[in-house]
């Protein structure tokens, strides 16, 4: 009995506390962020899927930050421009939330249509990125010469990588470009050491070494690269793009940076390797010098042609690319004509280069 009492005396004091406490309210919707934060959210948690699709870490995006020049620091930096979002540490959906992954296209300038804004459309016109390059070009402290000599060195090794890179750019700056002039800068560097060792290889004065720099920079790299690049660009955009459309266009900054890519390993072949046999053994009379003055010049052309070739081949929207390697065919016939016929290639080009500067 006196338990149900102690039970029932319990029971008693619950419901007193229940009268006590008021009753829930309904707890009113919560308020939807505004249309500007869910956008910012959105582009942080793409940023953190490029950052992991990258593999740049949260370490490396710090050290981006602090001005550091290893590759992940570099992508984060370039990440990084866009504004918003560390790598590493971007917003992450909620384990009871249906979208696991951003819904919309990884670039979120784009309209719905596909299309840029106006505002990012007049950013990404090439008067817009003419002039952004050329500002850039007397700005040393801003161009990456350590990314640049890098490229410089694969493109001996393994040219593939370079074009690779292109693909992370037109992802993350959406043009195939390059938008620094890290790459110019270095290789004017190399024409100018090499040509000022040409000169000295040649027996040539102060005033014919200049002359003969000038010639080297603004005919055949610059004039020469001009006319090749607007070639290239005129007919890849005529005839080996799959379907005429401006969304699918070769930009003519990227046709002379494939001039460019193309060229370093032909200057450093034709304009340094050579210089250690032009004295004692191209110039000569015999068939060994000729035989090695063509064989690097077969070298060097070749390797412009291969290069050419990789650059246009990694434009996802070009076709028949394999045509650009047909000019094998005739440089290979010419090299057989030449060791038959005794034409030295080299002191051909020696012979030019003494008459256009004097």
């Amino acid at each position: 009995m006196a338990e149900g009492a102690e039970e029932g005396g319990g029971g008693e004091e619950a419901g007193s506390r229940d009268k006590l406490l008021p009753a829930a309210e309904p707890q009113p919707p919560e308020p939807r962020a505004p249309q500007g934060a869910r956008q910012e959210a959105q582009r942080k948690w793409e940023k953190h899927v490029i950052c992991l699709a990258l593999g740049v870490t949260k370490t490396n995006y710090v050290a981006g930050r602090k001005g550091n020049r290893s590759r992940g620091g570099r992508l984060a930096r370039l990440l990084n421009r866009g504004g918003g979002g560390d790598c590493g540490s971007g917003p992450r959906p909620q384990p009871g939330s249906r979208k696991m992954l951003p819904t919309t296209s990884v670039n979120s300038r784009f309209q719905g249509n596909g299309a840029l804004s106006s505002r990012d459309a007049a950013r990404h016109t090439a008067g817009a990125k003419r002039y952004k390059y050329l500002r850039r070009l007397f700005r040393f402290r801003q161009m990456d010469f350590e990314f640049a000599a890098w490229q410089m060195l694969y493109l001996f090794t393994s040219p593939q990588r370079v074009y690779r890179n292109f693909h992370y750019r037109k992802q993350t700056k959406d043009q195939w470009a390059r938008d620094d002039p890290a790459f110019l800068v270095l290789l004017s560097i190399w024409l100018c050491v090499s040509t000022i060792g040409f000169g000295f290889v040649l027996d040539m004065g102060f005033f014919e070494t200049i002359k003969l720099l000038l010639w080297v920079v603004f005919i055949d790299c610059v004039g020469v690269g001009l006319l090749i690049s607007t070639l290239m660009w005129f007919i890849s955009n005529k005839y080996l793009v799959k379907r005429q459309s401006r969304d699918y266009d070769v930009e003519w900054g990227y046709a002379f940076d494939v001039h460019l890519n193309a060229f370093y390993p032909l200057l450093v072949i034709l304009h340094f390797i050579q210089l250690f046999f032009i004295n004692y053994v191209i110039m000569t009379d015999t068939f060994i010098g000729y035989f090695v003055g063509n064989t690097l010049w077969l070298i060097a052309v070749g390797y412009y042609i291969y290069v050419t070739f990789l650059g246009y081949s990694a434009l996802p929207f070009l076709k028949n690319t394999v045509i650009l390697l047909y000019p094998f065919a005739p440089l290979i016939l010419l090299y057989g004509l030449s060791l038959a016929l005794g034409w030295n290639f080299t002191h051909t080009l020696c012979s030019f280069y003494k008459y256009r500067v004097k």
